[in-house]
């Protein structure tokens, strides 16, 4: 029964088809077993015959009416399975229709999201590109630091990078003929340079070898212990560097009441006037200023105003002549001017006067052409009877 029931929920048109031959079925079963009473009954109760015929024709009509009646349903059914099949038909339709937007629905989000991939991926190989890049400018910074560290650790070279350094900042800051490299003094010393400064103050050396190897003890110092005696080391070198440039580059008639003392890295000068104070202030004592490229510029600046403002004094006497003689050359052009006005004036006096017997003479001229002597000016009375008219 549970099959049955399954059968017809899977497939209701089968399940009416197997219902309606199940009920002929039973009816044909029910017309013979009908059939064979009678005819036992037609043996016993031949009385009984006629009656018999009459049920006969009974139940044929009915079985006729159970006919049409299964041709009804079974017309029914098939009108039922007609109409599941369109169902069936319009609902896989339905289904194909969602699947395929579905499908482009994919298809569209799969190509936007791989345009957006391939859009990242570019992105990224270009920030990894520019990170090369910077990687390789990294890289060769640092070989140019090593190269640096490397000059700056030997000290002919570290004294070559200083000079070069300070003479290109002499260079830009003053003019050629203010300075001077590599100048030897009076006592036999050479200055890194020397600046022509007029007096006072007069020229003044610029040193640029500066002890670094302290400098470098005290970075790398690991320990406090380590740490004082290199700071000790770097007080003891500056000083001497200090003394050094106030007995070579000071010399009294000579040079300056001072000197300049070049550190090529704004880390030292930094250093140096941060926690040493105190052989800062000896160098001051000593009349040894310490510079480092910044503060060098500046006070390079400074000695190019005062060379400016020498210069100019320089040239005020010369100055003072060409005014005189520019005031002469005024004087004389203003008499110039004056006399070319008068000459003007009289011009214009004289060209009038001609104009003036310029129209006496045309008057004249006309007058004799048209033989009208009585109308010239200054004509004698005696002479107007004796007028000739072009018709004489």
């Amino acid at each position: 029964m549970t099959g049955v029931l399954d059968m017809m929920r899977a497939d209701p048109v089968l399940a009416a088809l197997t219902l309606g031959g199940a009920v002929l079925l039973l009816l044909f079963l029910m017309v013979w077993l009908v059939l064979r009473a009678q005819i036992r009954a037609t043996s016993v109760l031949t009385p009984m015959q006629g009656e018999m015929q009459a049920q006969m024709q009974a139940l044929g009509e009915t079985v006729r009416s159970l006919s049409m009646g299964q041709q009804q349903l079974a017309g029914g059914l098939q009108q039922v399975a007609e109409a599941q099949t369109r169902a069936q038909s319009h609902l896989q339709q339905n289904i194909d229709r969602r699947l395929e937007e579905v499908q482009r629905g994919m298809a569209e989000t799969l190509h936007g999201s791989s345009t957006r991939t391939a859009r990242s991926l570019g992105e990224l190989q270009q920030r990894l590109e520019v990170i090369d890049r910077a990687q390789s400018n990294i890289e060769k910074l640092s070989g140019d630091v090593l190269s640096l560290q490397d000059i700056l650790s030997n000290k002919q070279t570290r004294g070559a990078f200083g000079e070069i350094q300070l003479n290109d900042i002499v260079s830009k800051a003053l003019p050629a003929d203010s300075y001077a490299f590599q100048a030897v003094l009076g006592n036999g010393k050479r200055a890194d340079c020397l600046i022509h400064l007029p007096k006072p103050p007069g020229p003044i050396v610029i040193d640029s070898k500066f002890p670094l190897e302290a400098y470098e003890a005290l970075r790398a110092a690991g320990s406090e212990a380590e740490r004082q005696a290199a700071a000790r080391a770097l007080r003891t070198a500056v000083r001497t560097h200090i003394r050094a440039i106030s007995e070579r580059y000071i010399i009294e008639g000579e040079t300056a009441d001072g000197a300049l003392m070049f550190l090529p890295s704004e880390a030292v000068y930094a250093e140096l006037h941060a926690n040493f104070g105190d052989v800062v202030r000896e160098g001051f004592a000593a009349r040894v200023w310490i510079v480092s490229p910044t503060t060098c510029m500046a006070t390079l600046n400074t000695m190019r105003a005062v060379l400016k403002d020498a210069r100019m004094k320089e040239q005020a006497g010369a100055i003072r002549r060409e005014l005189g003689l520019l005031h002469k050359d005024v004087d004389r052009l203003e008499a110039r001017v004056g006399n070319l006005d008068r000459h003007f004036a009289q011009a214009a006096k004289d060209v009038d006067e001609i104009k003036i017997s310029a129209g006496k003479a045309g008057k004249r001229a006309r007058a004799l052409d048209r033989f009208e002597f009585e109308d010239l000016p200054g004509a004698d009375e005696a002479v107007r009877p004796l007028r000739l008219t072009p018709q004489d």
